[in-house]
């Protein structure tokens, strides 16, 4: 197997902290392994350091602005699955 970039490797390790075995799997999918891979992938398209918008010219803050949407809207599937 060949090695995973940081990024593959952050959502792997996140979803992996939550075990898949046993009487409750689908319990462990919903509430914790899949929003918790979600949330690494959302940390992907906006890492949580990132600059404030206002440190980018007016184009460079339209693609911030467009990042800051998609992580939010994986973030709202991350709660939705966790809220079940």
């Amino acid at each position: 197997m060949s090695e995973l970039s940081p990024a593959a490797q952050s959502v792997l390790t996140a979803f992996g902290k939550y075990p898949l075995h046993g009487d409750h799997i689908a319990n462990n999918l919903m509430h914790g392994a899949l929003p918790a891979a979600l949330r690494a992938a959302a940390d992907q398209v906006v890492p949580k350091e990132w600059p404030t918008i206002e440190d980018y010219n007016e184009y460079e803050q339209g693609i911030a602005a467009a990042h800051i949407k998609y992580r939010n809207q994986i973030l709202a599937i991350a709660d939705e699955l966790e809220a079940q």
